[in-house]
Formats: structure tokens, C-alpha cells, sequence
């Protein structure tokens, strides 16, 4: 088992930063992939970024740019810095780990808001 903990949301002003964690406890070492999503009520859910345990990320096209991955794995953690914020960033935001097993952990979210 795998269990996630977010912290960092909270209310921004447009043009402004955010840094989100997602740290990971239990069963770590079969972890090969962190991904942050977000998802607006009565859309879609969206993926932001990811990262492999080799350091690999991708990013949606919607932030590429603007948001960094990053993981610190002696703390099993991953930090989603976020900048040039804008309203339509505005989404729960929630970190998965998949494991070499196939398994997909989920958090429990953290809400961003932008205001504009």
C-alpha cells in the first residue's frame, strides 16, 4: 500500500505562484511514477505533470512553461511549482503514484484557486 498526502493549495491572485507536495508513505520503493491532475466540477480531469522515478517528466500543454516537476526522493516526495497562475488554473488538484506493479494510489486532493 501506498498512501499520499498533498499540501500547498490555497487562494492566489492571478500572475501569482503556487508550490504543491504530494508526499508518499508506505510501500515507496514500488513506486516508478508520480502524476499531479486537476479537475474542475462538470469537466474533465486533466493531467498536469509527471515524473518517473529516473526524473522523466512531461506536462500537459497547458502548462508547459509554467509549472516545474520535481522530486526530492530521499523524502518520497514530489513538489508541483506552479507560476504565472491564471483564473483558468483553478481546479482540485491531485497527486497519483502508479507502481511497478500497476497499482494507482491516489490522494485526496488540494484545491487551487486563481482569482483574476
Amino acid at each position: 500500500q501506498v498512501q499520499l498526502v498533498e499540501s500547498g493549495g490555497g487562494l492566489v491572485q492571478a500572475g501569482g505562484s503556487l508550490r504543491l507536495s504530494c508526499k508518499a508513505t508506505g510501500r515507496t520503493g514500488t513506486i516508478n511514477r508520480f502524476t499531479w491532475y486537476r479537475q474542475v466540477v462538470g469537466k474533465q480531469r486533466e493531467m498536469v505533470a509527471s515524473i518517473t522515478t529516473t526524473g522523466t517528466t512531461d506536462y500537459g500543454d497547458s502548462v508547459k512553461g509554467r509549472f516545474t516537476l520535481s522530486s526530492d526522493n530521499a523524502k518520497n516526495t514530489v513538489h508541483l511549482q506552479s507560476s504565472s497562475l491564471q483564473p483558468e488554473d483553478t481546479a482540485v488538484y491531485t497527486c497519483s503514484a502508479q507502481t511497478k506493479f500497476g497499482l494507482l494510489y491516489w490522494g485526496q486532493g488540494t484545491q487551487v484557486t486563481v482569482s483574476s
